[in-house]
C-alpha cells in the first residue's frame, strides 16, 4: 500500500540531493518518477532541482493554482512522485498529493523544510504533518555540535533577522542552520548591543 512521506530538515541537511538520490534509485530500477517542484522556488532555474552539493535534473513546475490531482490525471504513467521544496504548496495542493497516494496507490515523497526562520510551520509543511503517513527528520549540524533545528535568516552583515515575511528565496548566504538555544543566545546578544 502506497504512503505519502514527508522528510524534512534544516537548510544545509541534503534535502534535495536525497530528493535526487532517491529519484535516481527508483529510475535505476526502471521506474518512472514525477519530479516536481513549486513556481516559488527559482534559485536556480524555474525548473531545475539542485543541491548544494551540485547535484541536479530538471523538474516540472508546479503553480499555486494547479491542481495536482488533476496534473497527475491528465499526465504520464508515474510509478512514484518526488515533490521537492514541499514546505511551499499550498495546504489544498498537499491534500490533493493525499488523494494520489489513496486512489491512485501511489507513493508520494515530499522533500522540505518544516519551520521557516521564526521557527513558524510552514502552511504547506504543517498540512504534510497532519497528513503524512512517515515523517523523518533529515539531520544536519550547529556550529556548536548540536542538531540544528531552525533556518536562521540572516542580513548582509551577518545579523540574525526577526522580522520579515515567511518567504525569501536566498542563496547559501542568506541562512545558516542552527540548534534553538544558540539561535536564542545570538538574537539575545544582538539585542543587547543595539541597546548600548
Amino acid at each position: 500500500m502506497a504512503k505519502l512521506y514527508f522528510k524534512y530538515g534544516a537548510m544545509g541537511s541534503s534535502k534535495s540531493a536525497q530528493a535526487l538520490i532517491t529519484q535516481f534509485n527508483y529510475e535505476e530500477l526502471g521506474m518512472r518518477v514525477w519530479l516536481i517542484k513549486p513556481s516559488i522556488d527559482d534559485r536556480d532555474g524555474a525548473s531545475i532541482v539542485k543541491s548544494r552539493v551540485g547535484l541536479f535534473r530538471e523538474a516540472d513546475v508546479i503553480f499555486p493554482e494547479d491542481n495536482l490531482y488533476d496534473r497527475y490525471q491528465a499526465g504520464e504513467h508515474y510509478d512514484v512522485i518526488i515533490a521537492d521544496e514541499a514546505q511551499f504548496f499550498t495546504p489544498e495542493q498537499i491534500d490533493q498529493l493525499r488523494q494520489i497516494v489513496d486512489e491512485a496507490d501511489l507513493p508520494v515523497l515530499c522533500f522540505g523544510l518544516r519551520t521557516d526562520f521564526l521557527t513558524h510551520l510552514f502552511p504547506g509543511s504543517r498540512r504534510l504533518m497532519e497528513l503524512a503517513d512517515s515523517i523523518t527528520e533529515i539531520k544536519t549540524v550547529c556550529a556548536c555540535g548540536s542538531k540544528a533545528t531552525v533556518n536562521a535568516r540572516l542580513d548582509a552583515s551577518g545579523t540574525i533577522l526577526t522580522t520579515g515575511s515567511q518567504v525569501f528565496l536566498g542563496g547559501n548566504d542568506s541562512y545558516v542552520a542552527m540548534c534553538h538555544r544558540c539561535w536564542r543566545k545570538k538574537i539575545q546578544a544582538q539585542q543587547k548591543s543595539n541597546l548600548n
